[in-house]
């Protein structure tokens, strides 16, 4: 009677085992379609650039190059006309190339005299009458 209790106890802990088993396959295998989606090409540029619109300081980075580089494009265009001169190309690439450095060196200056003067412009202080003494 020995016999069959330790056969019974083992075929049950077979069963147990392949359950266990089983349950660790489904896992196993939704874990793996998991890592598959997050690996697809488009899931990977979409994660990047969603890391790369949350980060302040890369918006900000940004936000910097993007002025500097329209300001010395800008101030190539006002200085250089639509001229054939290659002359005048040559210094109008010099002066875009010096104010992009110029305006890139010192945005957060620039950003805070820009600050300064919208809120100047947007809540002007009003002026008090002094007093002779």
């Amino acid at each position: 009677m020995a016999k069959q209790t330790a056969v019974e106890s083992l075929k049950e802990s077979i069963r147990l085992l392949e359950i266990q088993q089983a349950e660790e396959g489904k896992i196993l295998k939704e874990q793996f379609k998991v890592t598959y989606e997050s690996l697809k090409l488009v899931n990977l540029v979409k994660n990047s650039l969603k890391e790369l619109t949350d980060s302040v300081e890369i918006k900000n980075n940004l936000f910097e190059s993007i002025v500097s580089i329209v300001t010395g494009y800008i101030s190539k265009k006002l200085m250089i006309k639509s001229d054939g001169n290659i002359f005048k190309k040559i210094l109008g690439l010099i002066v875009q190339f010096g104010v992009t450095n110029l305006v890139a060196k010192n945005a957060e200056t620039i950003r805070f005299f820009i600050t300064e003067l919208i809120d100047r412009f947007l809540h002007p202080k009003e002026e008090v009458p002094e007093t002779e003494v």
